[in-house]
C-alpha cells in the first residue's frame, strides 16, 4: 500500500528556499532574494627544487568570501540603504552583523548564516520603465569579514 505521507519523516524532503528572514543590524528586513552566500579556500601550490614529483602541491590557504547581493522593493520614505552608503568616509562605515535565516513552515530558523562586520559597497536604483509592469526592485551589495554557518 502507498504512503499517503501524513507521517513522512522530515528528513526526506529538501528545504524550499522561498521562506527566509534578513535581520540587519537588528532590524528586520523583508528582502525578495539574496544571493552570494559563498566562502572559497583559494589554494597554494607549492613545489621544492629536488622533489621527485613532477607535479605541486596544494595546499589551502586563506579563505575568500564573496560579496552578498540583496534585492528588496522600493518603498515610499525609506532611504535606510543609501542613508547608510552615505556614511562611508576614508576608512570609516558602520559595520554591522547580517542575519539570514531559512525558515520552516512554522517560521523556525533551520539554517542561518551569519555575515561579521558586513557594510554595503554598492546599490543599484530600479530601471524605469514606461510600459512596465513590475514592482520597483533596489539592489544592495554588501562585503563582509567572515561567514558562519549553523544549522538547527
Amino acid at each position: 500500500m502507498a504512503d499517503d505521507g501524513s507521517k513522512q519523516s522530515e528528513t526526506v524532503w529538501p528545504m524550499p528556499k522561498f521562506f527566509f528572514s534578513v535581520t540587519w543590524g537588528g532590524n528586520e528586513i523583508a528582502f525578495q532574494e539574496v544571493s552570494g552566500l559563498d566562502v572559497q579556500s583559494e589554494e597554494i601550490k607549492y613545489r621544492h627544487g629536488n622533489s621527485k614529483q613532477f607535479s605541486v602541491i596544494k595546499m589551502p590557504g586563506m579563505k575568500k568570501y564573496g560579496n552578498v547581493t540583496m534585492k528588496k522593493g522600493v518603498f515610499k520614505g525609506d532611504n535606510k540603504f543609501w542613508d547608510w552608503l552615505k556614511q562611508i568616509e576614508m576608512n570609516t562605515i558602520k559595520r554591522v552583523p547580517v542575519i539570514i535565516s531559512l525558515l520552516d513552515q512554522a517560521g523556525s530558523a533551520v539554517m542561518v548564516w551569519t555575515l561579521t562586520n558586513a557594510w554595503p559597497t554598492k546599490i543599484s536604483g530600479t530601471d524605469l520603465k514606461s510600459e512596465g509592469n513590475e514592482v520597483a526592485i533596489e539592489t544592495i551589495e554588501i562585503v563582509h569579514e567572515g561567514l558562519t554557518i549553523e544549522t538547527k
